[in-house]
């Protein structure tokens, strides 16, 4: 390859190893509209440092505490303890097979908790539209930034599609 940002990415062991970048999005819970966008290279830990760098650019979380979720993957203690820090409150789904979860009671106990790891979900409409309608699935371009702007142009195309479903909606 000509590109020195991209990785070979395996999805799992036996696979073929294929070149590839991940994106990333954050989700405001109320509306399912996507706020934030990121491309990196595929890494073991591309998802989690993403999340960081979205959360340090989350505009109120000076002011009050916000919530962040995310499902098992991003569940470790130093991804945790990154969140605490910037004052967002971790809502990440428990990762407690063979393991203890780096999300105690303190977490869980809220009924916030509950709601987040249903609005979650969500996240995945926007994936599928942008891979079969954003035509996401195949990239055509090269590059992080090429390849970056694309998914964050179907991103956003996504939110028009969105609001003018919630529009529709309300009247």
């Amino acid at each position: 390859t000509t590109d020195p940002e991209a990785r070979l990415y395996k999805k799992g062991p036996g696979k073929e190893a294929k070149l590839s970048y991940q994106g990333q999005v954050m989700m405001e819970n109320r509306h399912g509209l996507v706020t934030q966008t990121r491309l990196t290279p595929a890494t073991g830990t591309a998802e989690r440092e993403a999340a960081v760098e979205m959360a340090q650019q989350i505009p109120e979380r000076e002011s009050r505490r916000v919530t962040l979720g995310a499902d098992k993957a991003y569940d470790t203690q130093e991804f945790v303890a990154e969140l605490r820090q910037l004052n967002v409150t971790p809502h990440v789904t428990q990762n407690n097979k063979n393991r203890s979860s780096a999300i105690d009671g303190r977490t869980t106990r809220h009924p916030g908790y509950a709601v987040s790891q249903r609005k979650r979900k969500r996240v995945e409409e926007i994936f599928g539209w942008i891979k079969t309608v954003g035509l996401m699935c195949k990239t055509r371009h090269r590059g992080l930034e090429r390849v970056g702007w694309m998914f964050t142009f179907a991103a956003a195309a996504y939110n028009l599609v969105r609001i003018r479903n919630l529009q529709a909606v309300v009247c």
